[in-house]
């Protein structure tokens, strides 16, 4: 109990959000029929969550996070950091090293949703 087992990610264009994390991360995505919104189940190698329509607006201007930021291991930091700016993503907070850890880094994307990637290093010191 008490673990992360489910998360979501809110937006305003399902299908942009849809098309950046599938090809950041190829993760699956299918349409939950049955219920009165868009919502689409997202598959990943870790745990699943959920794509739906943002219920409210986005904070104006500079603004810290609003949300439960999820941060997702990666193989490669540096070719993952590459491939999220390719694809119209922001960097929120540089590559920074976690002693003994990992090297950790923070994102925005298209929709304006903060997530993390890390990338394992335990001779990160």
């Amino acid at each position: 109990m008490n673990d992360v087992m489910y998360f979501e990610i809110q937006a305003d264009n399902l299908d942009k959000l849809e098309k950046f994390y599938s090809s950041i991360f190829d993760w699956k995505f299918a349409k939950q029929d049955g219920l009165s919104i868009d919502y689409r189940r997202i598959e990943t190698k870790g745990i699943s969550g959920g794509l739906l329509p943002r219920p409210a607006p986005v904070p104006s201007g500079v603004s810290g996070t609003n949300a439960f930021v999820c941060s997702m291991e990666v193989e490669d930091f540096d070719k993952t950091a590459e491939n999220i700016l390719k694809h119209d993503g922001k960097i929120a907070l540089e590559k920074f090293r976690v002693p003994g850890k990992c090297w950790q880094g923070y994102f925005v994307d298209p929709e304006g949703n903060t997530f993390g990637i890390f990338q394992v290093d335990e001779s990160s010191s």
